[in-house]
């Protein structure tokens, strides 16, 4: 009995001085925006960096072997996981991408998660602009994000490499952060 509470209390000692996670938080490359607020760039490399990407009536799922589901409430919508890289090309995250089509117009959402940092839920107009990327609002975030308002613009950069059996390229977000008095709801 009192080896058992001795064990415990050695193991609940330990555990305490080495932490078991011990998150490691990438340099943040902000820059100051003209008008004010901060900016930071993030980019994915497509084919590299996708994780997961599911559709109806989609062949080639990723992960190989993907089924997606045969759901009339998912008709309409896809998918898309990626990992998320910054402008050191150093995997800081991951980010999610769903599309739904609807009749009044899709509808385009990001998740974007950074570790050690907070998450960011971001709706995007799904009209491209005149230079074809598309801006999106912050609806939501946690931990460092939570006090932040602001947009995030998406923008495809295909791969002219000559590869033609291989969609690549990157897409590349980037994000301007306004503070608020009061967190996002």
């Amino acid at each position: 009995m009192i080896g058992s509470l001795l064990g415990i209390a050695v193991a609940g000692g330990a555990l305490y001085a080495l932490p078991v996670v011990d998150q490691h938080r990438e340099v943040s490359f902000v820059s100051v925006a003209p008008n004010g607020g901060n900016v930071e760039s993030f980019h994915i490399n497509i084919p590299v960096d996708r994780v997961m990407v599911g559709a109806p009536g989609r062949n080639s799922g990723v992960p190989a072997g993907l089924i997606w589901p045969d759901d009339e409430i998912l008709r309409g919508v896809s998918a898309e996981i990626f990992k998320i890289r910054n402008t050191r090309d150093t995997v800081i995250g991951v980010a999610a991408r769903t599309v739904a089509k609807e009749e009044n117009g899709d509808v385009i959402d990001w998740i974007i998660h950074l570790p050690a940092r907070g998450s960011l839920f971001v709706t995007m107009d799904p009209r491209p602009q005149a230079g074809g990327q598309r801006v999106g609002l912050f609806r939501a975030g946690s931990r460092e994000f939570a006090q932040l308002a602001g947009t995030v613009t998406e923008l495809w950069v295909a791969d002219t490499s000559g590869e033609e059996d291989v969609q690549s390229g990157r897409i590349e977000l980037l994000a301007t952060y306004v503070g608020t008095a009061e967190p996002l709801e």
